[in-house]
Order: C-alpha cells, then sequence, then structure tokens
C-alpha cells in the first residue's frame, strides 16, 4: 500500500525537508523568468510532473512506464529551459523502486542517458546559469547514477528478510505442532498404558479382597509400584519439554553414557556464536535421541560426538563403536531415527546415518542468522 507522502524517497541519506526543498525550487526557477506565459508554463509541466510521478506509484502495467516517459520528457524540458536539473532525482528513485529487473535497467540506462545529455545540453544553452549550479547539478548527476541501484538492492534485501521472517514464524509454529504430537505419542505409549493397568489392577483387587486377601495386598503393591513409575515418566516427559541449549544436554548424555559404561569423546564446542535458539534446541533434542539409541541398541564401548560450527552450518555428529546396524535390525533403525528426521525436517536439516564398524550419524543444519537493523 502507497501513502500520498511517498513521493519523498526514504533512506537516500536527504531528509525529508531536503525533498521539501527540492518541490520548492522550481517554482522560484519559473518566477524568476520575466515572461508571464512562461510562469504559467512552468507551473503547469511542474503541477504535471507530481500528478504522473503519484499515479506511476499506484498504477501497474504499460500506464507506468508511460508515466515515467512524461517525467522523463518534463525534466528535460526543466532542464534546458528553466535550468531545474532536480526532477531526475525523483525519477531516479522511482527506478529503484521497480521490482522487475528487465524493466529496472532498461529505465536507469534510458534515465542516466537523457539527464547526461539534457545536463551537457544544458551548459551550452544556458551556460552562465548551469555554471552558477555547478555542484548541485554533479551531486544531481551522481544520484542519478547511484540512487537507483541503492534503492533497488534495499528492497530487495528488505523483501528476502521478510520472507525469512515468515518462513522462521512458520518453522516455529511447525516445530510446536511436532512438539504436541510427540508429546501425545508419548502419553499414549506411556502414561496410558501406566493407567490401564492400574485401572485393571484395581478392579481385580476389588473382586479379590475377601476371597484371596493376599493376592489383593500383591496387585496393591503392584498398583503403587506401577503409579511411582508413571509419575516419574511424566516428570521426564515435562523436563524433555523445556528448550535446551546443547551446552547443557552435552552435561546429560555424559551422565547417561557414564552409567551405560560407554566412554564418551567430545570433539569442538557447543557454545555456538549467533546460533537461533530454535536450532539449538533441535540439535540438543536430536543429541539427546541419538544417544539413547547408542546407549539401547549399540553395546559400544566408545561414543564419539563432534561439534562443528562454520559461517553458513552448523554440523553435529553422533559415532560408536558397538555392533552397527544389522539386517534384523532395520525396523528399529527406521523407527528410531524418525524422530531426528522429523525434527531436522523443520529447520531444513539433513541426516546421514552410516553403518559398519559401528553407527556414525551425521546431522547438518544451514545456520541462518537474520540482519539486525
Amino acid at each position: 500500500m502507497h501513502h500520498w507522502f511517498d513521493i519523498f524517497p526514504k533512506s537516500t541519506g536527504l531528509s525529508l525537508y531536503a525533498w521539501i526543498i527540492f518541490c520548492l525550487l522550481p517554482f522560484y526557477f519559473i518566477i524568476r523568468s520575466a515572461a508571464y506565459f512562461e510562469i504559467i508554463l512552468g507551473v503547469c509541466m511542474i503541477l504535471l510532473f507530481f500528478t504522473t510521478y503519484r499515479l506511476s506509484f499506484i498504477k501497474k502495467g504499460w500506464t507506468v512506464y508511460l508515466s515515467v516517459s512524461i517525467e522523463m520528457i518534463i525534466s528535460i524540458g526543466m532542464t534546458l529551459y528553466f535550468g531545474y536539473v532536480y526532477f531526475s532525482l525523483f525519477l531516479a528513485f522511482f527506478i529503484g523502486n521497480i521490482q522487475h529487473k528487465a524493466g529496472f535497467i532498461t529505465l536507469y540506462i534510458l534515465h542516466l542517458i537523457t539527464t547526461l545529455a539534457a545536463v551537457i545540453t544544458g551548459f551550452y544553452v544556458q551556460n552562465e546559469l548551469f555554471m552558477m549550479q555547478l555542484p548541485f547539478i554533479a551531486i544531481s548527476v551522481i544520484g542519478v547514477i547511484l540512487l537507483p541501484f541503492n534503492i533497488y538492492n534495499r528492497n530487495k534485501r528488505e523483501k528476502l528478510e521478510t520472507e525469512l521472517q515468515e518462513a522462521n514464524q512458520r518453522i516455529s509454529q511447525l516445530v510446536v505442532l511436532e512438539e504436541r504430537q510427540r508429546i501425545a505419542r508419548d502419553l499414549h505409549d506411556t502414561l496410558g498404558q501406566k493407567l490401564s493397568l492400574i485401572g485393571l489392577k484395581s478392579e481385580l483387587a476389588g473382586k479379590l479382597i475377601d476371597t484371596k486377601p493376599e493376592r489383593t495386598q500383591a496387585e496393591l503393591i503392584d498398583i503403587h509400584q506401577t503409579a511411582r513409575t508413571a509419575l516419574k515418566e511424566v516428570r521426564e516427559l515435562v523436563s524433555n519439554m523445556k528448550g535446551a541449549k546443547l551446552s547443557d544436554e552435552l552435561l546429560r548424555v555424559e551422565e547417561i553414557l557414564q552409567a551405560a559404561g560407554i566412554n564418551l569423546h567430545v570433539k569442538g564446542s557447543a557454545a555456538f556464536n549467533e546460533a537461533p535458539p530454535l536450532i539449538e534446541n533441535v540439535l540438543s533434542m536430536c543429541l539427546k535421541e541419538a544417544v539413547t539409541n547408542v546407549v539401547k541398541h549399540s553395546e559400544a564401548v566408545n561414543c564419539y560426538i563432534t561439534i562443528e560450527q562454520s559461517t553458513t552450518s552448523l554440523s553435529l555428529t553422533v559415532e560408536d563403536d558397538g555392533k552397527g546396524i544389522s539386517s534384523d535390525q532395520k525396523s528399529w533403525s527406521e523407527s528410531g531415527l524418525q524422530g531426528i528426521k522429523e525434527r531436522l525436517s523443520f529447520i531444513n536439516g539433513q541426516l546421514s546415518c552410516y553403518s559398519s564398524r559401528g553407527t556414525k550419524l551425521a546431522i547438518q543444519v544451514p545456520l541462518v542468522v537474520q540482519q539486525i537493523k
């Protein structure tokens, strides 16, 4: 959506007041003319210029190029007849806002050629007036050369940053949704099973309380133990819901491997520079899941974790010297790695699995850092 004040260029190094002066100056150059007809003609040209200039922002298609053509003709006429060259800066700003690359280049070259031709001709037609304005004319010509590219690149960068921000917001929403689904699966697979077991044993104990009190007592002991197990699993589930840093997760992983009798070897640092919290949180969950698989299935003696960071990506490698993934473990590998793949898909990460003398999981995630304005 464009507003009426779009006729004043933004982020060009000049303030709004400078552009207001550029709008008022043509009236000075016209009023200083002695002829009444020239004053009327000049005012009409100024009004026509700003009218077409405003229309060029709100119209689309061929009408835009028609408006720009009219503005170029008026700019040349004002330069040659009244010595007013500053309309070219307004045109330079507008051309920089054209998104179509071919249209931008075409209008840029055409505007540059016509402006230079008008200025050179003006020095022959009105040499004294142009020599008086030489510093301002030089600034205008430099603006015609540099301003369109500056505006074009700035608009392109802002568009990419907006798309990046929207993509990151979408990823965050998808990660939240995926975590909800994971929690639902965990509740169904663990807590739901325990509660069903407690219900069945409670019903059985109620039926045996009069006839077999010893059996009833055993069932009550089982119910108590099952309830404690369910409470422990709920606490673990809540703990997993909290966002974690990779450095904190490494400490927990070390404890798990030590309890399992597996030696941990870490290479690299988990203190990332400018890593988005979302990416670090996903990597932490992937590390925990990978190490859990090592403990449960690898029968390894050593576990090697390598962390590397470049300017464009983060990489995490988990390798063990266990028995590897055999053919009869194919179903386990598909299900065990599925959770890692699902998490990495939300941040455009890649997972590679190698199994020879042990198992190696290689994770690579593109590092996206938004520019802070």
